[in-house]
């Protein structure tokens, strides 16, 4: 339910996207290793973001609907069927952060990725922010192309002591 006086907001998780052409709407979204693709027709006032987990292959078929390929290709197309020409589109790319230490760095493989694909596909990229070890939180309004970021700090997590294992017998209910 919206508020009066208050625009309305679509906000997007993992494998999703969303396209409009509603100058009062925006789409948000929260990032870490994840990217987000914000795609813009100046001249048609259309947009739509997408956010994905993973780069994407074919080998990795069930989870299609969080790969950055699967994404990125539902995202134009939603574009291009709501008046954009693909010669106009703008992109800005966010996120790809190392939020966990020693596990691979999937945010420059999903930077990386996005950054190929739009090159390939012969969409300018105007903008973003890619990288560090930050998470992001997006604001994206799809029909003026506009964009506002905050940095999120991560909480640190600290490893918990080794559990102690109850024997036989034993069990603690709280």
């Amino acid at each position: 339910m919206q508020h009066p006086g208050r625009h309305p907001r679509i906000n997007i998780v993992q494998g999703e996207y969303h396209v409009s052409a509603d100058a009062a709407l925006s789409i948000t979204t929260l990032l870490g290793s994840c990217v987000a693709a914000c795609i813009h027709d100046p001249a048609a006032q259309v947009g739509g973001m997408n956010h994905f987990l993973l780069p994407g292959d074919e080998a990795n078929a069930p989870l299609l609907a969080r790969h950055g390929v699967h994404l990125m290709e539902l995202l134009i197309n939603g574009l291009l069927k709501k008046g954009a020409q693909r010669h106009r589109l703008e992109a800005k790319l966010f996120g790809g952060a190392r939020t966990m230490q020693g596990l691979g760095d999937i945010g420059a493989a999903n930077a990386r990725f996005a950054q190929e694909f739009l090159r390939r596909e012969g969409i300018a990229i105007t903008g973003g922010s890619l990288g560090g070890e930050t998470g992001r939180r997006l604001q994206f309004w799809p029909a003026s192309g506009r964009v506002m970021q905050k940095l999120v700090r991560a909480v640190e997590e600290k490893p918990l002591a080794d559990p102690v294992l109850p024997t036989a017998g034993e069990l603690e209910l709280f």
